[in-house]
């Protein structure tokens, strides 16, 4: 990431606005803007299969898991934020819930918590989040069984446009048995 040529336009689009970038108050805004989308944005360093190497630690449980059980993984109310891609506006009070059945390997639950983060830092549609955190977890699982349920607030409808504060927006990604079992994903829905 050019951080120099970020922070150049961020003081070009300060002067377009209005501003004066070299009032006291705004002369390291440009570089702070920079550094920021550094670690914002730090998730386009790395495509998903990147995400599964980084990951992708799993343990095979034997004890775990039968043949054809509906037993679920499920961790909830992981708090993550994204940028909109559309207007770059936060997605913020983000919460996301993945579960998976088990099959042969399980990963380590921090290890859900850090793929759900990495894949928020990118300029993000909350869809497509939900869609990348679950083939991450197919591919680091072996588990075709995964769903993730995502809430949260976007800013681009929050505080511009409709402007209506509170709106939350709710995302389901369903694979597997979540997808075709309506009492598994029941079950699901009320533990969340």
């Amino acid at each position: 990431m050019n951080k120099e040529k970020i922070a150049y336009h961020v003081k070009e689009i300060l002067k377009l606005i209005g501003e004066n970038p070299e009032r006291e108050g705004l002369q390291g805004t440009p570089m702070r803007v920079a550094r920021m989308y550094e670690e914002i944005f730090e998730g386009l360093k790395y495509t998903n299969d990147e995400i599964v190497k980084m990951f992708g630690v799993t343990f095979d449980e034997e004890d775990c898991y039968i043949e054809n059980n509906k037993d679920m993984v499920l961790l909830k109310d992981i708090e993550i934020f994204s940028m909109c891609e559309h207007h770059l506006a936060l997605m913020y009070n983000m919460k996301v819930a993945v579960a998976y059945i088990p099959k042969e390997k399980i990963i380590g639950l921090s290890k859900v918590v850090r793929i759900a983060d990495m894949v928020g830092r990118r300029p993000q549609l909350q869809e497509r989040i939900g869609k990348d955190i679950a083939e991450i977890m197919q591919k680091i699982t072996e588990t075709e069984d995964v769903a993730v349920i995502i809430t949260g607030e976007h800013a681009c409808m929050t505080t511009r446009g409709i402007k209506k504060p509170g709106t939350k927006t709710m995302t389901t990604t369903l694979r597997g048995k979540f997808k075709e079992d309506k009492e598994l994903l029941n079950n699901l829905l009320g533990m969340l």
